[in-house]
């Protein structure tokens, strides 16, 4: 895929979450009234949501785990269709990945790299999706897309120079669990 679309297409699909009008991070559209972000990202039952059109819209928390680090928003009139799903197991280590966000307040950009490993970092910790990608701070909760621009996860951290997502099949089950989003 062209990259110039690709970059389009998840820009579509990306969110700015702000708080008093300071972007904090990202989130993706997970179906026309709904957006997955990171909890970390959200520190109020309500925030404002900046669409890649120029709208404003304000996204109300519906569901939470901290743990998990995950965040559901409802967000009414939003119109957007969800970001498009990859298929289970279809990254793999040296995979190329892309991601967009809002870092430093930068408005929807792209980052790519490769997966570095898959799994978790500590025996026994959580899984994730390490890449060797560049991402700071308003990168959080954005997407973690495949080449060909299908949602492979949503970015959460850096850690030892990584880039570390929760992989999507840990979102799904997040959102089915909350059992108030079509996905």
């Amino acid at each position: 895929m062209d990259l110039d679309i690709l970059a389009d297409d998840l820009r579509r699909v990306t969110v700015q979450v702000a708080r008093r009008g300071n972007v904090v991070g990202a989130g993706v559209v997970w179906a026309p009234e709904w957006v997955v972000t990171n909890a970390h990202v959200i520190r109020h039952r309500s925030v404002e949501i900046g669409l890649a059109d120029g709208r404003r819209a304000e996204g109300l928390v519906v569901a939470e785990d901290r743990e998990a680090d995950l965040a559901l928003l409802r967000v009414p009139h939003l119109g957007i269709p969800g970001a498009a799903a990859a298929e289970p197991g279809r990254v793999r280590v040296g995979s190329l990945i892309v991601a967009i966000g809002h870092p430093f307040g930068m408005r929807g950009v792209l980052t790519r790299g490769i997966v570095h490993a898959l799994g978790p970092i500590i025996p026994g910790g959580r899984s994730w999706i390490q890449g060797d990608l560049k991402l700071g701070p308003g990168n959080s909760g954005g997407p973690l897309a495949d080449a060909q621009g299908h949602l492979l996860g949503l970015n959460a951290m850096v850690a030892g120079g990584l880039a570390l997502a929760i992989p999507l099949g840990e979102v799904s089950r997040f959102v089915d669990a909350a059992g108030v989003c079509p996905g």
